[in-house]
């Protein structure tokens, strides 16, 4: 986290605005806390359909009955 104040603010935005925001900045006035920026997530890669084809096994007896549960069927 950053801490920026305000007299500061107008000369160095235009620099901060210019690089990717990774951390966040908080400005302050007298020390204290008056604002915050936060950068905002790039987007995610979109989901391809298929694209975990061949990943995943599954048993032949899936969906057998198990040996626990004959008791109640």
């Amino acid at each position: 986290m950053q801490n920026i104040d305000i007299s500061q603010v107008k000369q160095l935005l235009p620099q901060i605005l210019e690089q990717d925001i990774e951390e966040t900045i908080i400005i302050t006035k007298q020390g204290l806390p008056i604002a915050k920026i936060v950068g905002i997530s790039k987007k995610k890669k979109q989901r391809e359909f298929g694209s975990a084809k061949g990943l995943i096994k599954m048993a032949d007896d899936f969906d057998a009955p198990l040996e626990d549960f004959k008791e109640y069927m």
